[in-house]
């Protein structure tokens, strides 16, 4: 409960019931936008995203309480780190990259469902090698050079793709698409710190995109699938295939994409120790000292990718947007996140509400993906930068410059983003070119620095 001095919620304190909906709910609208936007793009089912989000968002929490007695406030929503991989392996088996807003066929969904549960099983295991070795021995193999590269060969990689569904998938709109990617970025640096508006820029940026085209394209956004819809349709659950001639392909190429989440997550749990600490001590209350149980959230994050795998969603993460909710409003309740878990399941059963979401143009999404996927990039820049990265050194530079032209070249540059490199079943196709760099610069770094201390 919050002290008569300083307002706020720490991990373990209850809102009453009427506050618990509400706080929740804005937790729901705050993940919203991002969470859906990945299943638009990469052909999963948004009410089935929708339901693993709120479900893998409370497993998370009640296991935190039951597992350090206090719990430990994130929610889990749709990882943008997967993006490359999927796309890759939707248009391996099918010929095409996924068509937005139409969610692909069980086959694709159960292959990417085996790479998504590999990775929940490689974040459970980092965070049980954490908790028994320490973080340092981790940050050796795992140093910033490698995580901030893949960071941004992920986004950077994606570029192509935000600009074919802005100009050419549905040609002639690049006009609203602009005005999209614009409002957005308004938004986001306008708005920033004036309260709860500044947390939804993307959702208002989707929101100006929709409204141009009723003006300027009527007629071309068509409500009879709303209208149409089930009142309640449960989400679509397939179960993961491994038997799929490409689940080599699936596993590997998305499994590695841990590498770059988990870095991230570990920088959300840190940040969020330091705010909750914060209040406690305004409060005058016991501090929670969240930033003791990095290998524990990391196997948290983990079981939610399980969840997330086994249900037919995307791999997730821990979302820095609802951290950044709760450090404006100071609302660090554990059980309100229970709540927005609740919310954001019973929101998968309305079909009308999952019919109005496919109802958003794909250039609009274009507009918001150009945006959203250069921030990724950045965010990979950015991360070197605050690990104060010496790329006057030759290794450091040269561990950049391999994965960034591998996994950028190779995702752009061939189909699917699949080097002409095969490995007979394990890789019929080809190999997964973001992964491939990734496993490059990881094996570089070891190699020659292993060869460099004993010289």
């Amino acid at each position: 409960m919050a002290s008569s001095k300083v307002y706020g919620y720490l991990p373990n304190d209850t809102p009453e019931y009427g506050k618990l909906a509400l706080l929740g709910f804005q937790h729901v609208i705050t993940m919203f936008p991002a969470t859906v936007l990945v299943a638009l793009l990469c052909g999963f089912h948004i009410s089935t995203v929708l339901f693993a989000s709120g479900v893998s968002t409370i497993v998370a929490l009640v296991l935190s309480r039951r597992g350090i007695g206090k719990f430990i406030p994130l929610f889990y929503g749709s990882s943008f780190s997967y993006i490359a991989a999927y796309t890759g392996i939707v248009q391996a088996m099918t010929g095409k990259p996924p068509a937005f807003g139409t969610p692909a066929s069980n086959e694709v969904i159960s292959t990417m469902q085996a790479g998504i549960v590999a990775t929940g099983i490689l974040n459970i295991l980092v965070g049980y090698a954490i908790k028994s070795l320490g973080k340092k021995v981790i940050d050796n193999i795992l140093p910033p050079i490698i995580t901030g590269s893949i960071a941004c060969v992920i986004g950077f990689g994606l570029g192509f793709a935000a600009l074919d569904m802005s100009l050419t998938v549905v040609k002639g709109y690049w006009g609203i698409a602009l005005i999209t990617l614009l409002a957005t970025v308004a938004f986001s640096y306008l708005l920033q710190g004036k309260g709860f508006l500044g947390m939804i820029p993307i959702l208002l940026g989707a929101v100006v995109g929709y409204i141009a085209t009723l003006i300027f394209a009527p007629g071309f956004i068509k409500f009879d699938g709303i209208t149409s819809a089930a009142l309640i349709q449960p989400p679509n659950i397939t179960l993961p295939n491994f038997t799929s001639p490409l689940v080599g392909t699936a596993i590997f190429s998305i499994a590695i994409m841990a590498l770059a989440t988990i870095p991230e997550s570990t920088a959300h749990l840190y940040q969020m120790s330091l705010y909750v600490d914060q209040l406690a001590d305004d409060q005058n209350r016991e501090r929670y000292h969240l930033d003791k149980h990095i290998g524990f959230n990391l196997i948290l994050d983990g079981i939610g990718d399980f969840i997330n795998g086994l249900l037919g969603a995307t791999a997730g993460t821990n979302y820095g947007e609802n951290n950044s909710l709760m450090a404006i409003t100071r609302n660090y309740s554990g059980p309100a996140l229970i709540a927005a878990g609740v919310i954001a399941i019973l929101l998968s059963f309305l079909g009308p509400f999952a019919a109005l979401v496919n109802t958003v143009p794909v250039f609009v999404s274009g507009g918001l993906a150009i945006y959203l996927f250069g921030v990724i990039g950045m965010q990979g820049i950015a991360l070197m930068q605050s690990a104060k990265v010496n790329l006057f050194d030759p290794l450091e530079l040269a561990i950049g410059a391999t994965i960034m032209v591998i996994g950028i070249g190779g995702n752009i540059g061939f189909p699917g983003g699949l080097l002409p490199i095969t490995i007979p079943t394990l890789f019929p196709q080809g190999l997964p070119a973001i992964a491939t760099a990734a496993v490059v610069g990881i094996l570089m770094n070891l190699v020659f620095r292993t060869i460099r201390k004993n010289s």
